[in-house]
């Protein structure tokens, strides 16, 4: 695959800075657009983790559009996909060569938090450092998914390791320094927000994710989703998938917990939000700065009887958000036109007045009202690619013990306004499935 993909995944206020405001406001406003991403980690869409964040919903669900078939085309967390992982995307020499490095020669200041890539770690962030970031703070491994002991390695200083220290408060407190640093520059900027969650927490095979203390007890009586593929009686999909057993209460209560725990994980991700359009709005930034908010991939728990996990081409792990908010972009919108990962690296270009590159495999989102309001609408583009290479990792107490090979390609067809919608697998050991998703939008095969 050519360079693009994703774009290599993405990603306490002072008094200095509402000194610096009105200026660096001005200045900011005579130029090209800000742009701002905000990346979670894992989080689904069809077990609808949106409709518990409240912040969101308030800033960029009703400010903003939201594109329901927007796809990931790698779902595993992370891997800096196409190329899996920062050793190999050092080796390939793409460090020299990719999305924030291309901003900065367009004039951007750039910026990041949070995580970056998998084995991006403690002992190999200075072998070279990672190049084309203005400032950074990168959350490394083996510490990533640790919600109470996060390390993070800010520009070239070595890594701290805070003790105790919720991952996500800290990664705001990050973001909102990085964002009165670009402030006070008289160029336009790209700032990343990469929390973890509602990533699960530790190292394989993982436990459910950590929520902050003030969010322990919420959604106690919450259970997960009960559609037609949850914990089905006949077995469903194909592979290994096809050959799970039935969960019984206990492992059924528990991923119930597990989802309830993602949930509350996602408030400190939803204050976040809610912090920094407060400073983008007192900043005088807001109505010149473009809002991205995804996630690397989706989640699936139940399931097809699956364990919780993501690496599936089944619409809860390949399905994820996309809501922009921005110059031109209509609010309170949905849209659904299909889009993936491998568009974002060049609607990131367009919206700076950038041209495109030859090597992109995506190309720009229409994002403005009149865009998208018009015949074009990429009626042409109707298809998704997605892959899996490697063994399919379950997560928490009952994912067993047993790592199948989970290798697979696939294919989702979308027509435009709706007219099919198909989902196509083809599996590493030689079984396909088809589900035609307009009849069987569970995907269980009993349309």
């Amino acid at each position: 695959m050519r360079v693009s993909s994703f774009f290599l995944p993405l990603f306490a206020t002072s008094i200095v800075g509402q000194l610096y405001a009105s200026n660096a406001t001005t200045k900011n406003h005579a130029q090209r657009p800000n742009i701002v991403f905000i990346l979670t980690d894992d989080q689904d869409v069809h077990l609808h983790s949106l409709d518990y964040l409240p912040l969101v919903k308030k800033h960029l669900r009703d400010q903003g559009t939201s594109f329901t078939n927007h796809y990931c085309t790698v779902n595993v967390t992370d891997v800096g996909p196409p190329y899996g992982g920062y050793p190999k995307f050092i080796s390939q020499g793409l460090n020299d060569n990719w999305l924030p490095v291309w901003l900065q020669s367009h004039g951007y200041n750039t910026y990041y938090t949070g995580k970056l890539f998998n084995s991006h770690n403690i002992t190999n962030y200075n072998s070279p450092f990672v190049n084309g970031f203005t400032s950074s703070d990168f959350l490394l491994d083996p510490y990533t998914y640790y919600y109470k002991t996060p390390a993070f390695q800010h520009n070239k200083d070595p890594p701290v390791v805070s003790n105790g220290s919720y991952t996500t408060d800290l990664t705001a407190e990050k973001t909102f320094a990085l964002l009165e640093e670009a402030a006070e520059s008289d160029k336009p900027f790209f700032l990343v927000s990469a929390p973890i969650a509602p990533h699960a927490n530790g190292r394989l095979p993982f436990s459910a994710p950590v929520p902050a203390d003030r969010h322990k007890d919420l959604f106690k009586d919450l259970k997960l989703p009960r559609t037609n593929n949850f914990n089905p009686d006949v077995p469903s999909g194909a592979s290994w998938v096809k050959r799970l057993d039935k969960q019984n209460e206990s492992v059924v209560e528990y991923n119930d917990e597990f989802y309830r725990k993602r949930l509350r994980s996602l408030q400190a991700v939803d204050e976040l939000v809610d912090g920094l359009f407060e400073r983008l709005e007192r900043l005088n930034l807001l109505d010149n700065t473009y809002i991205i908010y995804s996630s690397d991939n989706g989640f699936h728990i139940g399931q097809h009887r699956l364990p919780p996990g993501k690496s599936c081409a089944y619409e809860e792990d390949i399905n994820v958000p996309l809501i922009i908010r921005g110059p031109g972009v209509s609010p309170n919108s949905t849209t659904n036109i299909v889009t993936t990962h491998t568009d974002l690296a060049p609607t990131i270009l367009k919206m700076i007045g950038a041209p495109t590159r030859p090597d992109f495999d995506g190309s720009p989102i229409p994002i403005h009202t009149d865009e998208l309001t018009s015949s074009k609408r990429r009626q042409a583009q109707e298809h998704v690619n997605v892959e899996y290479w490697g063994l399919g990792i379950g997560e928490g107490t009952f994912s067993g013990d047993k790592v199948p090979n989970n290798t697979y390609k696939s294919v989702r067809v979308i027509g435009a306004d709706g007219a099919y919608s198909l989902s196509y697998t083809v599996w590493c050991e030689g079984d396909h499935e088809l589900y035609d998703l307009l009849a069987d939008p569970a995907g269980t095969g009993e349309d």
